[in-house]
């Protein structure tokens, strides 16, 4: 199938892969666009594993204030190499994971970071409103397991669709950047302040 060197310069735009790469990708696509984009991540991705368990020990700690200083974020952004870590797409991408943090509040990085009580205590709560809601007894584990997938998509940081693109999960926002700085990208720790908020 023939591709347009429009939509070729626009994939490239988007996922920062070569042109042959971009070419290749929507030829194997049939012209669809996102498969096309979605190829080159997957296939940029498997580069980055061949590279191994490289330390991720460089990178930036981004500082964000929102609304005249009433909410404050940091977050630490890593990678492998002093290069990538002065590049603006790594940058601009710990930028945008300081904006996101900023408007989503998320509380954790990964869900395995949440602390097991926390899962406990969220899965009796959503057994206990099932109960109350009247929910037939076979459902309940479907609902209990479905409002702690909703939690955890709410308060993990990779698991939160991106402010920008709710069709983009930010994990799949990292694994794009991860494709196009061809380099490991972790974000280590975050931390979110908001004037007044009460600390638990």
């Amino acid at each position: 199938m023939a591709v347009s060197t429009e939509l070729i310069k626009k994939l490239r735009e988007k996922t920062s892969a070569g042109v042959m790469d971009c070419r290749e990708a929507l030829e194997k696509a049939n012209g669809d666009f996102d498969k096309a984009a979605l190829y080159l991540r997957e296939k940029g991705l498997e580069k980055v594993a061949e590279r191994g368990e490289r330390a991720v020990t460089e990178g930036v700690v981004e500082l964000y204030t929102h609304g005249d200083g009433r909410v404050g974020v940091m977050v630490e952004v890593n990678c492998e190499t002093d290069f990538v870590a002065r590049s603006e797409g790594f940058r601009k991408l710990a930028h945008e994971l300081a904006l996101q943090i900023a408007a989503a509040a998320p509380r954790w990085v990964n869900e395995d970071d949440i602390p097991e009580e926390i899962i406990e205590s969220q899965r009796q709560e959503a057994r206990e409103l099932a109960i109350k809601d009247g929910k037939p007894e076979d459902i309940i584990d479907k609902i209990v397991e479905g409002r702690l997938k909703k939690f955890k998509d709410e308060t993990c940081l990779m698991r939160q669709s991106y402010i920008r693109d709710d069709k983009l999960t930010i994990l799949d926002l990292i694994s794009d950047h991860v494709v196009s700085l061809g380099e490991n990208v972790v974000v280590r720790r975050l931390a979110r302040w908001e004037l007044g908020e009460d600390f638990d």
